[in-house]
């Protein structure tokens, strides 16, 4: 007979963590030369840089040591950064009492402060916002009696312009047909132009004159007149690299002027797409290569987004039915849509219908309200969009004349 000690069935042993060998072999020394390694390859870095996602955390990177900020503040590394993240939307000034502030929802942590900075500035109540590109804001007011024009640049206050001069007047009491200020990132910076198109006296043509601000003084650009085509104030011009597009009064058709040699051509307006019973606005292409068309159909909740690229429109890129929309208005009869804002390269667009705002992504499809008016609170003005800016500023470096300056 057995003990009873030998029936019992042996249990294993106690599995202990397996320990991966590979890790012991990694001391905090070891381990911090490693990162060194991957560190001290350019190619390496750079490709970690442009992972960064924020121009801020990009400008923190800078900080780190020279050899960061060389490779941070490169000019061929930010044409490729913003390609891979192109500058953000922080929001959008609309006009109350007075233009204010309100941003877009949700934002990351890394822009928490920016977008703090942004809501507590204050324009004064006779100030109206004409143009908001790249962090420069064109405001418009009357002070002393005289009509005035300003550039705020919120994001970077040292680089506040001050009162631009009296816009040119070819001769008093004229009446002007389009009087318009346009604007064209160049480089780190941004220019303004003056298009003042009037009828020609004692013919049936119209003069096109094109100033440029340069050194605080309105300067002629172009001068051409046309006897095919006038242009309409609605929906606004646009100046993409050397061509300004404009709507045309007496057809529909968009007038193209090319300011390399003064010339004049159309492009006709799809089958069916009418100034007078759209909603329409042109928006630059991120190339300069073209020009968008946004078309709205206002009671078909439609909207449509046309290029024009190599001579010719293409047909629809976009057909977007917003039914969103329609689900949130509910079923009542409501005033047409209309189109507050279109970001460049056709990458959004802000509606107003009724007492909303809404926010349409257009390249991702997606609507969403961000804005819903009470009876305290009407919003009489335009949308204007608000982007992070481009490039980053990066601070000056002593002792390096070759990065002693901002990143492009």
């Amino acid at each position: 007979m057995m003990d009873a000690d030998e029936n019992e069935i042996p249990q294993p042993e106690e599995e202990k963590p397996c320990v991966d060998l590979e890790l012991q072999r990694y001391t905090p020394t070891s381990m911090v030369a490693a990162v060194a390694k991957v560190l001290d390859d350019s190619d390496l870095l750079v490709e970690i840089l442009l992972r960064v996602a924020f121009p801020t955390a990009l400008v923190r990177a800078a900080l780190v040591c020279r050899r960061w900020f060389h490779h941070a503040s490169n000019s061929r590394f930010l044409r490729r950064f913003r390609k891979i993240h192109p500058p953000r939307l922080l929001g959008f000034y609309a006009f109350f009492e007075r233009a204010r502030f309100i941003p877009m929802q949700p934002q990351p942590p890394e822009l928490a402060v920016v977008v703090r900075h942004l809501a507590s500035c204050r324009f004064a109540y006779y100030i109206n916002i004409e143009d908001c590109r790249n962090g420069n804001i064109l405001t418009s007011g009357r002070r002393g009696g005289v009509w005035t024009y300003q550039v705020y640049h919120l994001l970077c206050p040292e680089r506040d312009m001050p009162i631009i001069p009296p816009l040119p007047c070819v001769e008093t009491g004229i009446y002007y047909i389009l009087a318009e200020i346009l604007s064209r990132e160049e480089g780190d910076g941004l220019s303004y132009f003056y298009l003042l198109v009037e009828p020609a006296k004692e013919t049936k043509k119209v003069m096109v004159r094109l100033y440029v601000l340069q050194d605080g003084a309105w300067c002629m650009l172009t001068l051409a007149t046309n006897q095919l085509h006038c242009p309409r104030p609605r929906p606004k011009p646009v100046l993409v690299h050397n061509k300004i597009y404009m709507a045309a009064a007496q057809s529909d058709d968009i007038i193209v002027l090319d300011l390399t040699d003064s010339s004049f051509s159309t492009i006709h307006l799809p089958q069916g797409v009418e100034y007078a019973s759209s909603e329409i606005m042109l928006s630059r292409t991120d190339d300069a290569s073209g020009v968008y068309l946004i078309h709205v159909r206002p009671k078909e909740f439609q909207l449509c987004v046309w290029l024009h690229k190599g001579g010719q429109l293409a047909a629809g890129r976009y057909h977007i039915y917003l039914h969103e929309m329609r689900a949130i208005l509910g079923k009542k009869d409501h005033p047409y849509v209309l189109i507050g804002k279109v970001g460049d390269d056709a990458q959004f667009v802000f509606l107003k219908v009724s007492r909303y705002i809404f926010y349409l992504d257009i390249k991702c499809r997606t609507l969403r309200k961000v804005y819903e008016e009470t009876d305290d609170d009407r919003c009489y003005g335009g949308v204007h969009p608000i982007m992070m800016i481009w490039p980053p500023t990066f601070p000056a470096l002593k002792d390096d004349p070759k990065r002693n300056r901002s990143a492009m």
